[in-house]
């Protein structure tokens, strides 16, 4: 079998988790597996990386953080590799190319005081290059035979830099070439995450979960038969943990179970980090380096139905409600469509939608850091409708937070929406406003940020979801 296994940064943060990451590669590839690891920055690099380029975006050029980096990770090359000092020499030598690298863009920053996204992507993705030498090494010094690749060999993106996207054919192409012959000689590459390049070669990132991106994107392009996403949690929980103390790990869920839950909060994936995976029926499988004898949760085309429907309760945070009202409203054509267009313009997320069937009220979800200027917007592209009266108000609620039950086998049962009402009403929460989709795998509510938490709590009491799944 092969496997794709990506390890985040809390799983690589130190060099004891390192050599445990290590001990976890290599005890599938001892047990007849060929292994692809694909590794993340080690854990609070990335951040340190983007906030020495926006220092030196404004002129403030700081040489002590590159210092401050390569002493983090000698301290870790020479714990690991004490025992071998060729392998940790090659890995010092990789780490200070690359620090270098980081040192002359952060300088030139201070120069011509211009953050490009390009530039931020050759800076930001430097954590990854720097720990795929010393977990490579890691293995090898347990008696693996391992070689860090750098993702740019492998990833071809289009040059949307900051979110870019894979060209799958070209990506196939190129991995099959570098990685093929390395796996079938029993080595394990080790894989930079989250970066990849362009077909000139200039790097790009993945975005968001980007890492787990790149550990998917590599799994279908080498037709792997699983992708293993190491990371600090049990797997995939019925319900944030923190909030409800009886969340339980779910062992099995489908491909549309995961993307609905990472869409709305849950925080173990990104829902556009499964699609390459998805796309080629791959599994996905979410384990606890910390805890490796957890079975975690696996994450499947068809998943384990539960005969409760509801599956799972989240919850999102830090987002506002956007209204659109007016009793003029009432049959006229053509406020929606200047209401979307105005937002796609703004280039904000919408996560929601709910409208009254008397079209007397619009309203909409966005994240909280985009509101206020899509409420600028939207005044600006419905001023006429504003001065005829059809719309007498555009506001915008920061108050709120969205609560979404999830479940396959929601779709077709009935009774579900009347039971979500009830546990709401027994606990004294009001419902702002509501919204499902035709698949009927997601019910959403939007109920006062306050009352969150007491509300997946009751949805989760509602459904007997601390419960094994029937």
């Amino acid at each position: 079998m092969l496997i794709v296994m990506k390890f985040g940064g809390t799983s690589v943060g130190s060099a004891e988790r390192i050599a445990q990451a290590a001990e976890l590669a290599l005890k599938s590839a001892n047990e007849g597996h060929q292994v692809i690891v694909v590794t993340s920055a080690m854990s609070g690099i990335t951040n340190q990386l983007i906030a020495a380029a926006e220092s030196a975006a404004k002129g403030h050029w700081q040489p002590e953080i590159g210092a401050g980096l390569y002493e983090r990770h000698q301290s870790v090359a020479e714990e690991l590799l004490k025992d071998d000092d060729a392998k940790r020499e090659a890995a010092l030598k990789l780490i200070g190319q690359r620090l270098d690298q980081f040192d002359k863009l952060c300088f030139g920053l201070s120069m011509v005081h211009e953050l490009t996204p390009r530039l931020l992507d050759s800076i930001s993705g430097t954590g990854e290059r720097l720990a795929a030498p010393l977990l490579a090494g890691a293995i090898a010094s347990k008696g693996g035979r391992s070689e860090s690749v750098e993702a740019t060999e492998l990833i071809i993106t289009n040059d949307q830099f900051g979110v870019a996207e894979p060209l799958m054919d070209k990506t196939r192409e190129s991995s099959q070439r570098r990685l093929r012959p390395l796996i079938d000689d029993g080595v394990i590459p080790v894989v930079t995450g989250f970066i990849g390049a362009t077909e000139d070669g200039v790097i790009t990132t993945l975005g968001r979960g980007g890492s787990d991106y790149s550990a998917s994107i590599i799994a279908a392009a080498m037709d792997a038969d699983e992708v293993w996403i190491w990371t600090d949690v049990n797997g995939v929980m019925t319900a944030n943990p923190n909030e409800v103390p009886e969340a339980r790990t779910m062992r099995e869920i489908s491909y549309s179970e995961a993307s609905e839950l990472a869409y709305y909060g849950a925080k173990v994936l990104h829902y556009k980090t499964i699609l390459p995976a998805f796309k080629q029926n791959i599994p996905v499988r979410i384990l606890n380096s910390f805890n490796p004898g957890d079975p975690g949760t696996r994450v499947t085309v068809q998943g384990h139905p539960s005969s409760r429907g509801v599956k799972a309760v989240t919850s999102i945070r830090n987002v506002s409600l956007v209204t659109i009202s007016g009793k003029g409203m009432q049959g006229i054509p053509g406020i929606a469509s200047k209401t979307f267009a105005a937002v796609a313009a703004e280039k904000a997320n919408i996560l929601m939608i709910s409208q009254a069937s008397s079209e007397n009220n619009l309203c909409f979800v966005v994240n909280s850091s985009e509101s206020q200027r899509v409420v600028r917007a939207l005044k600006s592209a419905l001023e006429l409708d504003l001065m005829q009266g059809h719309i007498e108000d555009i506001s915008s609620d920061d108050s709120i937070a969205v609560v979404a039950a999830v479940g396959d086998r929601m779709k077709g049962t009935p009774g579900i929406a009347g039971k979500v009402f009830a546990a709401m009403g027994s606990a004294g929460v009001n419902v702002i406003a509501i919204s499902q989709g035709s698949s009927e795998r997601n019910f959403s509510l939007i109920v006062g940020e306050h009352d969150a938490a007491e509300a997946d709590r009751s949805i989760h009491r509602a459904f007997e979801l601390e419960k094994p799944a029937q």
